[in-house]
């Protein structure tokens, strides 16, 4: 029925597995996993990518965007490099929220997983369901935190995954 129901990230730096099944939980090595339930943007600290696209225009938009969360003010942004680990430390409460565009529907299905069921929120960057071909996400521990997030970014276009041709639709 194309809903996500498994989600397995091995993270070998570390040796960390998070794993989650819907309706099931979401575990770090064996040991079950909650999101953070701060709504104060104040005390969040907020996780986010460059992303590949490194035009003037897309480095602007995306200059903007942290600017607009710095001023809130948040706690802090931070760019970590790795969109997989950024997405379960929001699973594991040690963030409050993730954004990113350009990201793979790979990049985004099994942490989807993970961070629901660790209590968290998955949505499109406009604030709508998550559409996994998108390419664009936020994460958070609260629907609160997650629309505040929404509310302060700018867009940033990719294309879609299911617009080229070699992906499967």
């Amino acid at each position: 029925k194309k809903e996500l129901e498994f989600g397995v990230i091995y993270h070998c730096f570390d040796g960390t597995l998070y794993t989650a099944r819907k309706g099931h939980g979401a575990f770090c090595n064996g040991v079950r996993i909650q999101v953070s339930k701060e709504k104060d943007v104040s005390k969040a600290l907020i996780l986010t990518e460059i992303g590949a696209k490194r035009d003037p225009a897309t480095l602007n938009i995306f200059s903007g965007n942290i600017m607009k969360l710095l001023s809130a003010p948040t706690h802090g942004v931070r760019i970590i490099g790795s969109s997989t680990l950024a997405l379960c430390l929001i699973a594991t409460g040690a963030a409050e929220a993730y954004y990113q565009y350009g990201l793979h529907c790979w990049d985004i299905a099994a942490a989807a997983v993970i961070i629901r069921e660790a209590g968290g929120v998955v949505i499109d960057t406009s604030g709508g369901p998550l559409d996994l071909m998108s390419r664009r996400v936020v994460a958070a521990g609260t629907h609160e935190m997650a629309n505040y997030i929404v509310q302060q970014l700018q867009p940033i276009s990719y294309e879609r995954d299911d617009s080229d041709p070699g992906v499967q639709k």
